[in-house]
């Protein structure tokens, strides 16, 4: 019975305190866990206290009051409320398009992958998913042939000079060096890593065709290299003799090197490299896979910074290079190592089967439902249509048809077939796929399109972020309207105002001075020497050094000054930097040891801002009295708990 009892008062705790509402203001709620969500947000480094929580209780219900008065003015349906919500929600919707599990799940991939060089061979015999049936036949009867081979003799590069497809098989036969994450697409990368040293894959498809895969080596990562070239090339059918002479050019240019010469003036002047010559050389940072194996292997071999190799030959010439920097592979799962990975998943072609994953979330989510079956009925009435004929008359399909369904919206056939005739003026989204690659792609078009464009239905952060953003502009218009315009623009009010509260609008101790601020302390020290022999002409030197140096004179309180004012005297204080590596001082002219009344031109800005403060008060006033507020005691005391 006790435990009975003490469940119904923990159910109840939860209802009373973690699922009612904190306070009301009208027939509006304020709930407590969206003022601890706010409370926490703007309070990050403040202690939570019971006084804390209720000055910030009074600040949110103000500022609720004052976002509810601007939904009465209607004043969210003004077009530059509108157009600026549009423009904020296309900014973030893609950040909340994506599936951040999968997309997690592949970053955690390519970091464990990023650790480790592969070596491969390979076999490829190509068979495009839009090669005709007995060509795929052949494609797939020759690698079979090939794998049949591989099980009979330990020499993969003599099977792959027999039945390897690759144009490069000739020169390498088969073996592609070693590779790491992102430097071959996806199917082939993930194969590569599964398979153990010294292991031959299975026969495995791609979209380009049919491979073997053969993993020879494996290494702790190389990391990736900056590094400088100089390319000699060879002459076009070079023959052993003009080779000479290339390697001959290159040793000269080695031997300057050493004796001093300048590694970048050279490559400006000799190198054959048309993307790094005017770089002196220096080429795009790289990773183990991008260049020729033998530049690869000779540029990673360079063991210090600075380090310069003696020429060496590749297939297109001499290159000699010099390295400049090596940047190891993270070995840790810090936010910088993984927000990069997620980058690069994201430019990958990788991408796609995040996106197909996600495809099937978005699917299930939205109620999406395909109301006529792919085939060959649905596919003779699109050729027929998009070559403006009849199509033939089916009972159950016409191009008025429903093709895909969500709950609020439709999509017929004559939607399908102007979406195919919008990919007709771009070859390459048409090239090498079927109808149905097609219709896939279709779908995944338009289902992806109705998530985002209903993407508050569906992501609850989504949703709060645009709240947010609008309540935001909302309080920005209607204090505008309120407050801001009224109270620069009152003169009278002002005027009166700062009658009825002169007391309040007095010179402390306070000086008629020149303030100073400058870019940097060579500015400032520079201009206070010209003022020193010339403090009458301040404007035509401030002018003189344009936007490095700015200047204010007028009556300011000594507080104002730089450095507080501390012991100020007539003539220049002392220079200060500030935080922000700016420079300030100031010229004084006279002291006001006395305090003395402000004049209304001296107080305007001060008393500006206490009139808005004012106007703000008595406006807050007129809306609690709207909208009545109240507060659950029960409930607040439990924020502290």
């Amino acid at each position: 019975m006790k435990n009975v009892v003490l469940i119904v008062f923990l159910l109840s705790c939860s209802q009373t305190f973690f699922g009612q509402t904190l306070a009301w203001y009208g027939n509006n709620q304020i709930s407590r866990d969206e003022f601890l969500a706010a409370y926490r947000k703007n309070n990050a480094n403040t202690k939570a206290t019971e006084q804390s929580y209720r000055e910030y209780l009074e600040l949110y219900i103000r500022y609720r009051l004052k976002v509810r008065a601007a939904y009465d003015k209607k004043l969210d349906t003004l077009p530059g409320q509108i157009s600026e919500l549009q423009n904020f929600r296309s900014q973030i919707a893609d950040q909340y398009s994506n599936d951040e599990t999968s997309l997690n799940r592949m970053a955690d991939e390519a970091f464990v992958r990023s650790r480790k060089d592969i070596r491969l061979s390979y076999i490829f015999v190509p068979a495009a998913k839009s090669a005709a049936p007995r060509d795929t036949l052949r494609a797939r009867e020759k690698i079979n042939e090939a794998y049949d081979k591989l099980k009979k003799t330990k020499d993969f590069g003599e099977v792959a000079l027999a039945y390897s497809e690759d144009p490069f098989v000739k020169n390498n036969r088969g073996d592609l060096g070693f590779i790491t994450v992102f430097d071959l697409p996806y199917a082939i990368e993930t194969m590569a890593y599964q398979i153990g040293v010294g292991r031959v894959s299975p026969v495995f498809r791609t979209g380009a065709g049919y491979f073997i895969i053969k993993k020879t080596a494996e290494r702790p990562a190389a990391g990736r290299m900056r590094a400088a070239q100089i390319l000699l090339i060879f002459p076009y059918q070079a023959n052993d003799s003009a080779k000479a002479d290339t390697r001959q050019r290159a040793d000269s240019l080695y031997q300057a090197i050493r004796s001093g010469s300048d590694f970048g003036d050279l490559a400006r002047k000799f190198s054959g490299d048309n993307l790094s010559y005017q770089l002196g050389g220096v080429l795009p940072e790289f990773g183990i896979g991008k260049y020729d194996p033998a530049f690869e292997k000779q540029a990673y071999a360079l063991q210090k910074d600075g380090d310069i190799s003696e020429p060496f030959a590749s297939s297109f010439g001499y290159h000699i290079v010099k390295r400049i920097a090596r940047i190891p592979v993270s070995l840790t799962r810090d936010k910088k190592t993984m927000d990069a990975l997620r980058e690069r998943v994201k430019s990958d072609k990788r991408i796609e089967v995040s996106k197909r994953e996600m495809l099937q979330s978005v699917l299930k989510e939205t109620g999406f439902k395909q109301l006529v079956p792919a085939g060959s009925h649905l596919f003779i009435v699109t050729d027929s249509l998009l070559q403006y004929k009849k199509p033939p008359a089916y009972p159950d399909l016409n191009e008025h048809s429903a093709l895909f369904y969500f709950p609020d919206k439709k999509f017929t056939v004559s939607d399908w077939v102007s979406y195919r005739r919008t990919l007709g003026s771009v070859p390459s989204m048409i090239n090498g796929k079927t109808n149905q690659d097609l219709l896939d792609q279709y779908k995944q078009t338009v289902a992806f399109n109705y998530y985002k464009a209903h993407l508050e239905r569906y992501n609850k952060d989504f949703a709060n972020q645009l709240q947010e953003f609008r309540d935001g502009n909302l309080l920005f218009e209607i204090m505008q309207r309120q407050v801001w315009d009224k109270a620069s623009s009152d003169s009278a009010g002002l005027k009166n105002f700062f009658e009825a509260h002169a007391r309040n609008y007095v010179w402390k101790a306070s000086v008629d001075a020149i303030l100073f601020n400058a870019g940097n302390q060579g500015s400032a020290e520079k201009i206070k020497r010209d003022l020193q022999a010339r403090a009458g002409n301040w404007r035509s030197l401030v002018d003189s050094l344009g936007s490095q140096v700015q200047a204010d004179s007028g009556r300011f309180e000594t507080k104002q000054l730089p450095g507080n004012g501390m012991g100020v005297e007539k003539g220049f204080t002392p220079i200060t930097v500030n935080a922000d590596k700016s420079v300030q001082f100031a010229y004084v002219i006279r002291k006001h040891a006395d305090p003395s009344p402000r004049s209304f031109g001296d107080a305007r800005g001060i008393v500006i801002n206490d009139y808005q403060s004012e106007l703000e008060n008595c406006w807050i006033v007129e809306l609690k009295k709207k909208y009545p507020v109240r507060v659950d005691e029960a409930v607040f005391k439990t924020l502290t708990k």
